[in-house]
């Protein structure tokens, strides 16, 4: 509760808060690393936004290993109110190509190529957002639920996606499963063993973090060729 109180006042350190999708009013905090290989765009789960403890830390990691990172409102605090939205995964994803959209206008982002970085129905989202856009880089997905962004989506997103999920989280595993076979693009499966769906054990969330900077510098790296 204290992150959350501290991180409302001020953005985490090496970031700046900046505002989205004018009127809608969303707020994200902005990361930019010197030689800043990538952006990593954060796609929260369950209602969740920039203020996430977990995705915070994912994020501090990232951006020590060079990728800039925008964690973003999905919602804004009108919408929020109504749980319909948290899993309206349509409209979770028109956010997330707003942000890229907004990556791709703004001086300071523009040479930055997009990923996603998704948790639980954040993954989804991810996907749908990915599907039919070819600046996307890659996709990871954290204990996500890429079976919620659609048929359609599965079998057209490009990027290629790694899904990590925690051994203990069974009835994910399965989901997660059934997805990457639905998937035609480059495609990966980790399990992290000891971990649930939160990845709150010991040592699980920087399992997450080695697969995440693996998976995004080996798709990203490339493109500063």
């Amino acid at each position: 509760m204290a992150l959350r109180a501290m991180n409302a006042v001020t953005p985490p350190p090496g970031c700046s808060e900046v505002t989205l999708g004018g009127a809608l009013d969303l707020r994200a905090f902005l990361g930019i690393p010197h030689a800043a290989k990538g952006i990593v765009i954060f796609a929260h789960g369950s209602g969740s936004g920039r203020l996430s403890p977990r995705n915070n830390y994912v994020a501090q990691r990232l951006r020590e290993a060079g990728l800039a990172t925008l964690l973003l409102d999905l919602l804004n605090p009108v919408e929020e109110r109504d749980r319909r939205n948290v899993f309206d995964i349509a409209l979770l994803a028109s956010r997330l190509r707003m942000a890229v959209d907004w990556t791709a206008t703004s001086e300071a982002t523009a040479a930055l190529r997009p990923a996603y970085f998704g948790a639980s129905t954040g993954g989804g989202a991810a996907i749908r957002a990915a599907a039919g856009d070819d600046r996307i880089a890659a996709i990871v997905s954290r204990g996500g639920r890429p079976d919620l962004a659609g048929a359609a989506a599965l079998a057209t997103v490009e990027a290629p996606t790694l899904l990590i999920v925690g051994s203990l989280d069974g009835l994910v595993i399965d989901l997660n499963r059934d997805a990457a076979e639905a998937m035609h693009c480059e495609k990966r499966m980790a399990i992290v063993p000891g971990a649930g769906h939160l990845f709150e054990e010991p040592g699980t969330l920087d399992e997450v973090v080695r697969l995440a900077i693996g998976w995004f510098l080996d798709h990203l790296e490339g493109e500063q060729a």
